[in-house]
């Protein structure tokens, strides 16, 4: 199959492949291009996994055509993380969750792009909503990627799935202006492993017929689920390869490791039953900041709170959420992580009831320790219509909720720094350290004069 023109030719594909006789042409006889796609199995897998290629700094080189030769970050200052890397960037080291002062040390002359969720987050929905006129069984990873299930969808889009897939990254790249890979199987575990096969612009096959020989040569970190502490102890028991799990059963597996003996057992083996599922329930709502320096001292840890209960509250009421529990999230400054939670008497959209619960976490972990980042977060997600009932045991938390819908309906018409609360006039923002005189710690609002 030509992913140019989508032209399908020829048989099944001969075993010494297309330098072994005429029957199989190097180009596509249609339109000339290179890129065609052999595999036996091509007319009948269905599950794909799509990936777009770098896709921050994808954008911002769309977006700004002088960047296209030059290696791109996109990511925070000097003490956040690379949230991407182009491909140039790459060539140097760079990755993504990499310390972006080390990202500087590899690639000194990378040029660094903060950010745009926004944009972002419209461009990944315009391409979610092809990926969704393909087939309703859409499972999103993330805001560039997605498991798709294509069966029985060869009617609807006379072709095969490997074709509608073909099509789908084409007109992502000409209407978009973006490129992604495609990795099909017949399975997710599988199918997520060959979009990274061939990328950028890739799109790599496993089939049935070779996947447990393509497997078996695999270190064993190719299995979705083993990391760094994991693959040591591996190690440190002789399995280094996919291929040394296969000699035990999976009741030894689970008895050495645990539940993840299971899935160490099954994907060695190329079995994963998961379904592609189209609706992910959103497990949790949360907003982080990573400190240009370490702080170490409650009162500094405590000025970034309020803005980041402010910014959960606001993205649960968005999505007609309400959390009933509240998360806290720190990392020291040797990069250990530490989470506290608390359960909530009744589910909350308010960033006042969020904050009260995370201000008495927070202060618990401010021992003198140095933090690096924080974050918020809200989980055991329900509906809306359960959030902030009127409680006539809690007259006071009844007025707290009046306040703050109060206040919405305000920032609704005037916007989000129309009004505020006194706490706020001292909150650090992101990336900056507040100047002495910055101060505040009242409850009281304030509405600003426009």
């Amino acid at each position: 199959m030509c992913r140019d023109c989508l032209e399908v030719f020829g048989g099944p594909p001969s075993e010494d492949g297309p330098a072994s006789g005429s029957s199989e042409p190097v180009r596509c006889l249609q339109c000339q291009s290179p890129r065609l796609i052999r595999h036996p199995e091509l007319d009948s897998l269905a599950i794909a996994h799509i990936d777009c290629d770098a896709f921050y700094a994808s954008v911002e080189k769309r977006d700004r055509p002088e960047l296209s030769d030059k290696p791109v970050i996109v990511g925070g200052g000097r003490r956040g993380v690379v949230s991407a890397a182009c491909y140039v960037a790459r060539m140097y080291g760079v990755h993504s969750a990499m310390p972006m002062f080390k990202a500087l040390k590899a690639c000194p002359d990378a040029v660094v792009v903060r950010p745009d969720m926004a944009k972002y987050s419209a461009i990944g929905k315009e391409i979610r909503e092809r990926m969704n006129a393909l087939t309703p069984l859409v499972e999103p990873i993330s805001i560039d990627e997605a498991f798709l299930d294509l069966t029985g969808t060869e009617v609807l889009h006379h072709g095969w799935p490997a074709r509608s897939l073909a099509g789908l990254v084409r007109s992502i790249e000409s209407d978009i202006g973006l490129t992604a890979s495609i990795g099909l199987s017949f399975n997710k575990f599988l199918a997520k492993i060959a979009s990274d096969l061939d990328k950028p612009r890739g799109f790599a096959v496993i089939g049935r017929g070779e996947a447990r020989d393509f497997l078996a040569g695999q270190p064993v970190s190719i299995i979705w689920g083993v990391g760094k502490s994991l693959r040591a102890t591996l190690a440190r028991d002789g399995i280094s390869m996919v291929r040394h799990l296969l000699p035990f059963e999976k009741a030894e597996l689970v008895a050495r490791y645990g539940r993840i003996g299971q899935r160490l057992y099954h994907f060695a083996r190329a079995e994963d039953d998961r379904s592609v599922i189209s609706q992910g329930k959103t497990k949790s709502i949360s907003s982080e900041t990573t400190f240009n320096t370490d702080i170490s001292t409650a009162k500094g840890l405590l000025e970034p709170l309020w803005p980041l209960c402010e910014k959960v509250a606001r993205r649960l009421k968005r999505a007609s959420l309400a959390g009933g529990s509240v998360q806290l999230k720190l990392k020291t400054a040797e990069f250990k992580l530490i989470s506290r939670s608390r359960r909530l008497p009744a589910a909350t959209q308010m960033a006042e009831e969020i904050y009260r619960v995370a201000e008495p976490l927070l202060r618990q972990e401010a021992d003198g320790r140095a933090f690096r980042l924080i974050g918020v977060g809200a989980a055991d997600l329900v509906a809306d219509d359960e959030a902030d009932l009127p409680d006539l045991l809690d007259p006071e938390r009844n007025k707290r909720v009046k306040i703050e819908m109060a206040m919405d309906q305000v920032r609704s018409k005037l916007g989000n720094e129309s009004i505020v609360k006194g706490r706020a006039l001292g909150a650090r923002p992101v990336e900056r350290r507040p100047s002495a005189d910055e101060t505040g710690s009242a409850d009281r609002p304030l509405l600003k004069k426009n």
